[in-house]
């Protein structure tokens, strides 16, 4: 309609910045990794994807699983969140090593925000162990173990999102 004003994206409706650089993001998912060894052992680590993919790697390192699979859900694009779409769902084999419930599998993701596609992925499975680097407060619930707790109104800048630029002062005249 004339006259609206255009929808703003998630990045633009958060009020607050969180960029994380990839030593951080590495020392985040090792303290994860100190959490979940106290939890498990786990069969299969199962991967969110995208945001998934770089924990779990570090996650199935550091605790030493060898199977690592995917569920690829795509609920955002670029910075705008919408419906949730699966693209991949859990292997067979990843199936079976959990029961069909997901007992002794660890999910993992970069980041719960509002916990629709949490909520997605636990009813797949309802018994796996969910693990994210970052939740937010509407989607913390929903997981089991994480490390760092943002407000919802932060956009976290991750790594793999960024490159290195000038940024001024955040008051004028500061430089």
């Amino acid at each position: 309609m004339a006259g609206e004003a255009p929808e703003l994206s998630a990045q633009e409706r958060a009020g607050r910045a969180f960029p994380v650089s990839w030593d951080q993001f590495h020392r985040d998912c090792r303290a994860l990794t100190w959490r979940l060894n106290e939890v498990g052992p786990f069969h299969a680590v199962i991967a969110i994807t995208r945001g998934g993919l770089v924990p779990a790697a570090i996650v199935a390192r550091e605790l030493g699983v060898r199977i690592i699979d995917t569920v690829c859900v795509a609920s955002y694009d670029h910075d705008k969140q919408g419906d949730l779409q699966v693209l991949k769902g859990i292997s067979e084999q990843a199936m079976k090593l959990g029961g069909g419930t997901g007992k002794g599998l660890l999910i993992v993701d970069d980041l719960v925000d509002t916990g629709k596609t949490g909520k997605l992925v636990r009813e797949m499975l309802p018994d796996a162990h969910f693990a994210t680097v970052y939740a937010k407060p509407k989607g913390r619930p929903l997981v089991d173990t994480f490390i760092t707790e943002v407000s919802q109104d932060t956009w976290i800048f991750f790594p793999w999102d960024t490159a290195l630029s000038y940024h001024p002062p955040l008051r004028d005249g500061a430089a």
